[in-house]
């Protein structure tokens, strides 16, 4: 399966990273994005930065570790699940995902590999590894075709953004 590497050596790359996927994601249909990686890792981080570049103020998007769940509203709607504290898949269902699933919506689940089996196989997920102190590597896998028109999408728009920055 085919995926798109984004190595992060700061916070404003992540941010240029959520800046992307905000960008090439469809807003007119529901994405499921499933993230996974350690504690700390950033992950919570990537939401933030999609979540500012869709006109959510960045203070708002905190972790769901304790809620469960946190909606916010910008030029497109957002859903960030945390499934850590989750204990098994019914738990999971009783969050009313499956209504979450229906609406047009960016859907971030923290945690995704926990519930993997409520995931819809139609979706992103994003992988965040740390690298050292400072440093992320985004692993990110299309699952939601086999043409993986939205990876490509990502890659040209890093390498246009990169471009922009050699140039300035």
């Amino acid at each position: 399966m085919k995926s798109v590497l984004f190595e992060s050596r700061s916070e404003a790359e992540t941010d240029r990273l959520g800046a992307v996927l905000a960008t090439v994601l469809p807003d007119d249909i529901n994405i499921v994005i499933g993230l996974n990686g350690t504690l700390g890792a950033g992950k919570t981080r990537l939401v933030q930065a999609v979540a500012s570049a869709a006109g959510i103020d960045r203070k708002d998007v905190t972790s769901p570790t304790f809620v469960l769940c946190q909606q916010y509203y910008g030029k497109r709607m957002i859903f960030h699940l945390d499934a850590y504290r989750i204990r098994d898949d019914d738990e999971f269902l009783e969050l009313g995902v499956d209504e979450i699933f229906a609406v047009p919506a960016l859907v971030f689940v923290e945690w995704a590999d926990r519930v993997k089996n409520c995931l819809p196989p139609t979706r992103v997920d994003v992988t965040v590894s740390l690298t050292s102190d400072d440093n992320r590597l985004f692993e990110i896998v299309d699952r939601q075709s086999a043409s993986s028109k939205l990876l490509s999408s990502i890659e040209c728009s890093l390498a246009s953004e990169q471009r922009e920055d050699r140039a300035k």
